[in-house]
């Protein structure tokens, strides 16, 4: 359905909707027209669908029957924020998912246990991300065997060999941004000069 469609489809419900809501409330349309200031014909042809609903004219009813404007145009409810995702577990790794939507850039919060893995780099395609929360993370990236502490970053292309997991020194948490496609992430250091600003 296109966005147009459910705005249609939105604005066909108000009028059954205010006349449920005048009813509810014992109002009758020349009641309402005289706390509103609103014609009659024009309150009936709301509800019949005949007059397209505006603000000038479902603000003072919303005050009139003392209702949200929400309640008026059934706006949908936000959906809650939080992304409740069940943790997956693989190869002693606990991963996090942190995004709701399959395809494009995902995000993981991972765990990695204590015990060293034996180093496996591997390849595939895409791009990813790492910011390492706590702990210490050992990367084997191509020729690269590195150690990332606590607060530190990178990201690279996964067609390299690579393999990233446990120093042997403690767990580590880092998250992981990683785009299948090749996406990258776009970081801006800092903002834009202004026009007329010295370099």
């Amino acid at each position: 359905m296109s966005d147009d469609d459910d705005m249609d489809e939105v604005l066909a419900e108000v009028g059954p909707r205010l006349r449920r809501i005048r009813r509810e409330r014992g109002a009758t349309l020349a009641g309402l027209s005289e706390a509103t200031g609103i014609s009659v014909s024009t309150l009936s042809r709301l509800e019949s669908g005949l007059r397209k609903p505006s603000l000038e004219l479902l603000l003072p009813i919303a005050r009139a029957h003392e209702v949200a404007l929400d309640e008026l145009v059934g706006a949908r409810p936000v959906r809650d924020p939080r992304v409740r995702a069940e943790p997956i577990t693989r190869h002693g790794r606990t991963y996090w998912p942190l995004t709701r939507q399959p395809g494009g850039l995902q995000a993981f919060k991972v765990l990695v246990p204590q015990q060293p893995d034996e180093p496996e780099p591997r390849t595939h395609e895409g791009y990813e991300w790492l910011y390492v929360m706590s702990g210490r993370l050992r990367m084997i990236l191509g020729d690269y065997d590195i150690v990332l502490a606590t607060g530190e970053a990178v990201e690279f292309d996964t067609r390299v060999p690579h393999w990233f997991g446990s120093t042997g020194e403690g767990p580590v948490e880092f998250l992981s941004l990683f785009g299948p496609q090749g996406e990258r992430m776009h970081v801006r250091a800092r903002p834009k000069r202004k026009r007329g600003e010295d370099d």
